[in-house]
C-alpha cells in the first residue's frame, strides 16, 4: 500500500493474541479453510495452480519460493484473528489511544506575516478518537495513501498545531516527505 497504510496494518498486527502458523502448509490451510475449501480461489489469490495448493495443503511441497512465502504470509497476516483485530481498532477509535509518531515535513497555509516554509519535525502524539475512527474507516474503504496522509495530517493539525483550537485559528498544515510513521495502539 504506502507508508501510512503499512504502518496501520502493522501496529493492527501486533495486537493478535496469537502467532500465525509458521508452515507453508499449515498457512495454506488456513487461507484454504477461510475461502470455505475453495483451492481455486486460494490458487487465485496467491497466482499459483490449484494443484500447487493442494500439494502445500497436503505437505508434499514444504518450502516455498521466497516471493511465495512473502505472499502467503501476507495473506494468512490479513485474515489472521479478524474479530481480535476489530476490537482492537475499536478500541483505539473510540478512547484515542492511537498514537503516531513520524518524522515528515510540515508546511502550513497560515495568516499573512507567518511563515509558510516547510520543515522536518519529529512528532509523537496521540490521536483524537475521532481521526483514528476516520483512519481505520478509510483503510477498511480501500484509501489511497494520500487520502490517509491528508486524514494524518487534519488530526495532528488539530492536536498538535491547533492544540485543540486555543490557537493558531485558520492554519492549514501539509504533511509531505515522510522520512517515517510508526502507528502504535
Amino acid at each position: 500500500m504506502g507508508i501510512l497504510g503499512d504502518s496501520l496494518d502493522k501496529a493492527t498486527d501486533a495486537t493478535t493474541t496469537r502467532p500465525i502458523p509458521k508452515s507453508a502448509g499449515a498457512q495454506m490451510r488456513f487461507l484454504v479453510k477461510q475461502h470455505k475449501g475453495s483451492t481455486k480461489a486460494v490458487a487465485q489469490l496467491l497466482g499459483i495452480s490449484r494443484r500447487t495448493v493442494e500439494r502445500y495443503a497436503k505437505d508434499q511441497i514444504r518450502r516455498p519460493r521466497r516471493e511465495l512465502a512473502a505472499r502467503i504470509e501476507r495473506e494468512v497476516r490479513k485474515r489472521w484473528q479478524p474479530k481480535v483485530r476489530q476490537k482492537a481498532q475499536q478500541r483505539a477509535s473510540s478512547t484515542g489511544e492511537i498514537v503516531i509518531e513520524t518524522r515528515a515535513r510540515f508546511g502550513f497555509t497560515a495568516a499573512p506575516g507567518t511563515t509558510d516554509d516547510g520543515r522536518i519535525r519529529l512528532i509523537t502524539q496521540h490521536l483524537p478518537p475521532a481521526y483514528a475512527a476516520r483512519l481505520f474507516d478509510a483503510q477498511a474503504s480501500g484509501a489511497t495513501e494520500q487520502q490517509l496522509q491528508n486524514i494524518a495530517a487534519e488530526g495532528l493539525q488539530e492536536i498538535y498545531f491547533k492544540d485543540r483550537g486555543r490557537r493558531a485559528d485558520g492554519l492549514m498544515v501539509e504533511f509531505t516527505d515522510i522520512d517515517y510513521v510508526e502507528l502504535d495502539f
